[in-house]
């Protein structure tokens, strides 16, 4: 009794011990995950097990979002989660997204997963008109997410129409240009195509050293008004605090770069920045909303914080994760290179093997040409023979009727009538008997002739009726055993005749490969490969100005008239936030300068065969 009491008492503790727990759904760019979370667990833990479950290490780019009556708010890490103003039925959700954004994509992002999420965000935010994009860049970054999604381009596989499901354009440029899905689908391909070699990880790369180029890329926006009451925009990005007006989110009016702020505070909802130098204005502005200011000070302490940490040394776990990607690169670079010389061998075996097939193919031809060809000759030996024997029948016919002759003319002399008239008749019947005998006797030498002539013929008819049957036995043997690609065949004897009837035999000789056109024509591939490099900005121009033609005014937005302007004005994002920097009130317009990604070339060597290829993508 006493034992059952203990165990019943043993399991309630037990059940008491047991963590109460809640549901968490986190939602990332490509997936969507549930974890179940304690109740006393802060927000550090919850971000600490989500960014375990995708093996991210660079976590300071990232964080977890949640919207509360149509405002972003961001997870606290020192903050219980089930205190945030979150919905208590279950699961919880959360988006894990990007929160902070690198200056130099290329230099900051170490680990793959980094890349491909910032990758899937700042493209939604390009297709969802986030961040403007210009329609020739907006192609050229459509091209570098085929390739991310496809890899190679092949026209056996990608055919017309592959791209009719995808969404790659942003609405505002389809509908600005007179323009079909096949037209976009055209142009979009033509760029894809150049991509050829990259892989995934380096096509995202791409993408994202051209879109941080963009002028809202990485740029927060929040309504204020200044002390007047005017209402503008505050920009809150990796390089510091912008002034924009509402109705132009491109071009700051003023610009507070990182290193330039003393210091930034707020009281309720005054917002205060004060520059280091002294001789520059204090600004103040007012936000409408508490929640607002708190989410203004979070992105200016994360954001200067990671400007600050840019400018100095990496630290151990920066410089082992930057180690580590190097040597995962360079194995991935070695995996590429083994598969690409499988590719190769496995191409060269094919070839080799369709050489072989169609060499097999010429000499069953061959053959059979041979055959026929031995055939005839059989049945034109056959022919001769019997023309022959016809006509040494015909020379013994003569023979005979010679010897008749011979022997009526004996018979004429001896019964010669005696009378003159009957010995004249007698000579004139003679001497037409012996011109007769004269004529038969030629006519005898002349077939015997003739007929010794058609054994000759027979006999050179056998002989090459012979040296056809050795040929057909040579033909034979070479089907069997198929000799090397570089081999010649075995030509016919100059002797031997043809008759009028065999077509000229295949030649399987190759010429030898000329090394030095060969040489030159890859250093001619390499001066293109520098040219279209440094072109790449003047394709971007001509795509530009052919589509220019089909644009429709009308459908202009406020932005693409802004962007049109300052292109025409020139200058860059960077050169806009100095200036703006130096003169407050001086506007300046942005230059978007977009770096080349063209050409690759293939040299196959085929199984000793001296046939090159050269393909330029």
């Amino acid at each position: 009794m006493a034992g059952a009491i203990a165990s019943r008492m043993s399991f309630s503790s037990l059940k008491r011990k047991q963590p109460k727990t809640f549901t968490v759904r986190i939602v990332t760019m490509d997936a969507e995950m549930e974890f179940n979370c304690e109740m006393k667990w802060k927000g550090k833990d919850l971000f600490d097990l989500v960014c375990r479950t995708l093996g991210l290490r660079e976590t300071w780019f990232f964080g977890l979002q949640y919207t509360i009556k149509d405002t972003v708010a961001w997870l606290k890490m020192d903050k219980k989660v089930l205190d945030h103003d979150v919905s208590k039925e279950e699961p919880v959700t959360f988006h894990f997204l990007a929160k902070f954004y690198p200056e130099n994509a290329e230099e900051e992002l170490v680990q793959e997963i980094t890349q491909h999420l910032f990758f899937l965000q700042v493209k939604k935010q390009i297709l969802d008109e986030k961040i403007y994009c210009p329609p020739e860049a907006s192609v050229l970054l459509a091209s570098y997410a085929v390739q991310a999604k496809y890899g190679d381009y092949d026209p056996s596989v990608h055919k017309r129409g592959f791209l009719a499901q995808e969404e790659l354009l942003p609405k505002r440029v389809i509908n600005l240009y007179q323009m079909t899905q096949e037209m976009w689908e055209e142009r979009i391909t033509s760029w894809y195509a150049e991509h050829r070699g990259r892989a995934r990880d380096e096509a995202e790369m791409e993408y994202l050293k051209i879109a941080q180029d963009l002028e809202m890329y990485g740029v927060n926006y929040f309504a204020i008004r200044n002390k007047k009451g005017t209402e503008l925009l505050l920009g809150v990005d990796a390089l510091g605090l912008h002034i924009y007006d509402p109705e132009n989110r491109l071009t700051p009016k003023i610009s507070f770069p990182w290193n330039e702020i003393r210091n930034i505070s707020y009281s309720d909802k005054e917002f205060t920045i004060k520059p280091l130098d002294k001789k520059i204005d204090v600004f103040k502005f007012n936000s409408s909303k508490l929640r607002v200011n708190k989410l203004i000070l979070q992105l200016c302490i994360g954001n200067h914080d990671l400007f600050m940490r840019r400018r100095k040394a990496d630290s151990l776990e920066v410089q082992q994760m930057k180690a580590q990607a190097r040597e995962e690169k360079a194995r991935k670079q070695m995996e590429r290179q083994r598969l690409a010389r499988e590719k190769q061998m496995r191409e060269e075996a094919e070839r080799t093997r369709d050489e072989l097939e169609r060499r097999l193919l010429q000499l069953k031809e061959e053959a059979t040409m041979a055959n026929e060809a031995l055939m005839r000759s059989e049945e034109t030996a056959d022919l001769l023979a019997e023309k022959a024997q016809i006509t040494e029948e015909e020379a013994k016919l003569l023979a005979q009727k010679a010897a008749e002759a011979e022997q009526e003319m004996q018979r004429v002399k001896a019964t010669a009538i005696r009378t003159e008239e009957e010995k004249r008749l007698m000579e004139q019947k003679v001497l037409e008997a012996e011109m007769l005998a004269l004529k038969m006797a030629e006519e005898s030498e002349r077939r015997a002739k003739e007929a010794d002539q058609l054994k000759q013929d027979l006999q050179e008819a056998r002989e090459s009726e012979r040296r056809a049957k050795q040929k057909l036995l040579e033909i034979t043997s070479k089907a069997s055993y198929p000799p090397p690609v570089s081999s010649s065949t075995t030509a016919l004897p100059p002797d031997a005749p043809s008759f009028g009837l065999m077509g000229e035999s295949p030649s399987f000789d190759f010429k030898d490969t000329d090394m030095k056109r060969l040489s030159m024509e890859i250093e001619r591939e390499k001066v293109e490969y520098m040219e279209k490099s440094k072109h790449l900005q003047e394709q971007l121009n001509e795509l530009k100005t052919e589509i220019e033609a089909l644009k429709l005014k009308e459908r202009e937005t406020a932005l693409d008239i802004v962007h049109s302007e300052s292109s025409d004005r020139g200058g860059s994002k960077h050169n806009t936030i100095r200036k703006v920097a130096s003169s407050p009130r001086q506007k300046t317009y942005l230059h978007l300068s977009l770096p080349s990604r063209l050409f690759q070339g293939t040299l196959c060597v085929v199984m000793g065969l001296p046939s090159v290829t050269l393909t330029c993508a």
